[in-house]
């Protein structure tokens, strides 16, 4: 007889590997200079390149709603993990290297960027803001080795901190620019008036809303955790999985009142840490999030390596494409992440590992893939390739060379805090 296997079977055998290799691969690859999304993609490409799996990935933009949540629940989880793991207590002084990230930098990197999709893409002002919005964001799911270390272990340096802080905060701020893509989108075609409800609503009502459903649930959810009586509290059933609920709550909650939940989700993570700071339990619920945040990301990366050799992701990629890719990665955003921090002070070689490591990823196929599914953008092919080409090389550029540059700034300032060791 002939020997057949059941499709699932392979789908099972698939997804235990995965697993295994979730928690086999970061101890093998701490001392090298490869990372976990460098796998993850060759992976993908690998096997779904195989003759007798061609044709089997569908391309993503058929499946624009699957890739959206997909992502969006990565995103929240990563942004969870990092702000439980940040230990330094929120100040405008101690955190002026973040501000300036988000209040200097980001605007930049997205007139930049933005320009650089119309003068060199081609693109209109709708689709050039749209690929700027989406790029512009660090990726919190992403910089897993040049972010913080766990809760309470020490492994928190400036130029860490920063990258970290940034990749928690940045998300959101990049979506009131999707949001005006989209009313350029509409208005293009109706005439439609949208700035006066894009600052009112996108701006001012959805981040002021993110900020207060942050606190105020992060605010509840402590007290739930450490401050009611002993036999009630949360803390007491070590249950790391209680991170996951609360990210939900946070995040449904305050996509409810029309805020931004990926805000929210942070801000509630950083209010957690605030009411307890040293607590045991902090770990916890770090390491639970940060364990399916990386299964998942090594799921989604597999995906993305399948669908670029077996879904014509790449297909539509043009030489201006891949100029576009290596100018917002090695121009674009080093030099306004430089000039964003201009006058901080500190060493010159953690400000140009601040300014170079600016991760792309995750973050931005949520962004592309939730205003596909809501607007209408010309060259939407050339969008998705272009993407996915600027992430290709930002996980093999950053991922291959983040290792062996953070040992040797940090040996040579006198310290080591590779988040792992």
């Amino acid at each position: 007889m002939g020997w057949v296997v059941d499709s699932y079977i392979i789908v099972l055998v698939g997804f235990g590997a995965l697993v295994l290799l979730t928690a086999w691969l970061p101890m093998v690859l701490r001392e090298a200079p490869l990372s976990l999304p460098i796998l993850c993609v060759a992976i993908g490409a690998a096997v779904f390149a195989l003759p007798p799996l061609a044709g089997v990935v569908p391309r993503p933009q058929d499946h624009l709603p699957v890739i959206e949540r997909v992502s969006e629940m990565l995103v929240i989880l990563s942004l969870m993990g990092a702000g439980l793991k940040i230990d330094r207590p929120f100040g405008w002084k101690s955190w002026a290297v973040t501000g300036r990230l988000l209040a200097a930098a980001m605007p930049l990197t997205i007139l930049g960027l933005a320009l650089v999709g119309w003068l060199v893409l081609g693109l209109g002002a709708a689709a050039a803001l749209l690929l700027a919005a989406a790029l512009a964001p660090t990726d919190p799911v992403l910089a897993s080795d040049i972010q913080v270390g766990p809760p309470n272990s020490g492994e928190e340096n400036q130029t860490r901190f920063a990258l970290t802080s940034e990749a928690g905060l940045n998300d959101a701020l990049a979506f009131p620019f999707v949001h005006a893509a989209l009313a350029l989108a509409v208005a293009g075609k109706t005439g439609e008036p949208w700035l006066g409800h894009w600052l009112s609503v996108d701006i001012v009502w959805k981040l002021g809303a993110g900020l207060a459903m942050g606190v105020l649930v992060g605010h509840g959810l402590a007290w739930l955790l450490f401050r009611v009586p002993h036999r009630a509290r949360l803390s007491r059933s070590g249950d790391g999985f209680v991170a996951l609920g609360i990210t939900c709550v946070v995040y449904g909650l305050t996509e409810m009142v029309q805020g931004y939940g990926f805000l929210a989700v942070f801000v509630a993570a950083l209010t957690l840490r605030a009411g307890e700071r040293r607590h045991a339990y902090q770990g916890t619920l770090h390491d639970f999030a940060e364990a399916l945040e990386r299964l998942l990301m090594m799921a989604l990366l597999v995906g993305f390596g399948a669908a670029l050799s077996g879904a014509g992701l790449l297909a539509g990629l043009t030489w201006e494409g891949v100029a576009f890719g290596l100018i917002a990665l090695v121009v674009v955003r080093p030099l306004t992440a430089w000039i964003g921090l201009a006058g901080m002070g500190g060493p010159l070689a953690e400000r140009a590992i601040i300014s170079l490591y600016g991760i792309r990823g995750i973050g931005s196929i949520y962004y592309l893939s939730y205003a596909l599914g809501r607007g209408s953008f010309d060259g939407e092919d050339l969008l998705w390739s272009t993407l996915a080409f600027t992430i290709l090389v930002s996980i093999f550029l950053h991922g291959a060379t983040v290792t062996p540059v953070m040992r040797a700034f940090e040996r040579r300032q006198g310290r080591d805090t590779t988040p792992g060791r």
